[in-house]
C-alpha cells in the first residue's frame, strides 16, 4: 500500500484547503507518490465530493475519535493533519488520536490548536487550556517518536466578519437596519486570519522532507493586516451607503443563546466569553506571528477580499 497522507476534518475549515493544496504541491516533491486519506463524517457533502475529484485524493466516512493503530498502519499513514473539536471532551478524544499514532508508527502530525495568546493553563476559557494540555502531552519523553507541529490561529476571519457581512445583506433586501453586534472591539487591532491560509500553512508543513525543524514548534498565526471594530464598520457604511444607526461592540450575545440551547454545557459556553479579551487587549495582533509562519506560507488573504465574499458582491 502507498504511504499516505491523513487529513482529519477534511471538508471543515481548514482541512479542505489542506487537501487541496496537498493534492497540487505534492507532484513536485519526493511526495509525488503518496495517497491523500480525507476523512469526513459524510462523504455526500458537496465539498467532500470536489475533494474527492482531486488527484490522489480518496474520501471515506469514519468517525476519527474512532481511529486506532491499527487502522493507522493498514492504511499505511505516514503524515496526519488534525483540527479536533472544542467540545469539553477535546482532550479525551484527541489524545487518544495522538496515542494511536505514536502507537502507529506515525512520523508527523501537524494539528491545529488556537489563539496563541490564550493557550496557557489558566485560561479562563476552557477549550484552550486542552490545548495547552494537549501539546504538553505531545512535549512529554513518552512522545519523543512522534514530531508534531500545533498550529495556533487566531480568530478566523469569517467568523468575526459574518453579522457584518449579513447585516449588509439585510439591509439590500429590507431598507432597515438591526444593531450590528461584533464580537472585536471598537478600537483593538486584531490580525483574524482566513481558513485557507491555515490550511495552506499546514500543506506545505505536512510536504516538508525534514521535519525536525518544526518538530514541537507551536506557530502564531494571524492574518496580513489588522482591523479593528471601527474599520469594520466603515465597511459595512460603504456597502449600504449611509450611517450604521446602532453598533454594538464586544458582543457576545450569541454564547448566551448557545449556553440557553444546551444547558449541560452552560459553564462551559460561558467560559468562551474570556476569549476575546485578549484581541480586544491589542494582544492578537498581524505583527505576533512566527517568523517561520512567515517564511513558509505567510497568510495572504485580506480583510477586504473576505468581506467581499461574504457579502457576495460589491454595493
Amino acid at each position: 500500500m502507498a504511504p499516505t497522507f491523513l487529513v482529519v476534518g477534511a471538508t471543515g475549515n481548514t482541512g479542505r484547503n489542506v487537501v487541496k493544496m496537498l493534492s497540487e504541491l505534492r507532484s513536485n516533491t519526493t511526495f509525488a507518490d503518496y495517497k491523500i486519506l480525507a476523512l469526513t463524517r459524510s462523504s455526500k457533502g458537496v465539498v467532500a465530493q470536489r475533494l474527492a475529484q482531486l488527484p490522489g485524493v480518496e474520501v471515506i466516512e469514519k468517525n476519527w475519535v474512532e481511529i486506532t493503530a491499527d487502522w493507522l498502519r493498514h492504511h499505511a499513514i505516514e503524515r496526519a493533519f488534525i483540527a479536533s473539536h472544542n467540545e469539553p471532551d477535546q482532550f479525551a478524544d484527541e489524545s487518544t488520536f495522538h496515542l494511536a499514532a505514536l502507537l502507529a508508527g506515525v512520523k508527523y502530525v501537524v494539528r491545529i490548536s488556537t489563539t496563541t495568546a490564550n493557550v496557557h493553563p489558566t485560561s479562563l476559557a476552557y477549550y484552550p487550556r486542552s490545548h495547552w494540555a494537549i501539546e504538553a502531552l505531545l512535549s512529554s519523553p513518552e512522545f519523543q517518536a512522534l514530531h508534531w507541529t500545533s498550529l495556533q490561529p487566531n480568530v478566523f476571519s469569517s467568523f468575526v466578519l459574518a453579522p457584518a457581512a449579513q447585516f449588509v445583506k439585510n439591509y439590500r433586501e429590507t431598507g432597515k437596519q438591526v444593531p450590528l453586534k461584533l464580537m472585536v472591539s471598537e478600537d483593538g487591532p486584531i490580525g483574524i486570519i482566513h481558513a485557507d491560509d491555515v490550511g495552506t500553512l499546514a500543506a506545505h508543513l505536512l510536504l516538508e522532507e525534514d521535519t525536525t525543524k518544526h518538530n514541537q514548534a507551536k506557530y502564531n498565526l494571524n492574518g496580513p493586516e489588522d482591523i479593528t471594530g471601527e474599520q469594520i464598520v466603515k465597511m459595512v457604511e460603504d456597502q449600504i451607503g449611509t450611517k450604521v444607526k446602532d453598533v454594538r461592540y464586544k458582543d457576545l450575545s450569541f454564547l448566551d443563546e448557545a449556553a440557553a440551547n444546551y444547558p449541560s454545557r452552560k459553564h462551559h459556553i460561558l467560559s468562551v466569553k474570556h476569549a476575546p479579551e485578549t484581541g480586544w487587549a491589542g494582544k492578537c495582533t498581524a505583527s505576533t506571528t512566527s517568523k517561520d509562519v512567515l517564511e513558509l506560507a505567510a497568510p495572504k488573504t485580506t480583510v477586504a477580499e473576505v468581506f467581499k465574499e461574504l457579502v457576495g458582491g460589491s454595493k
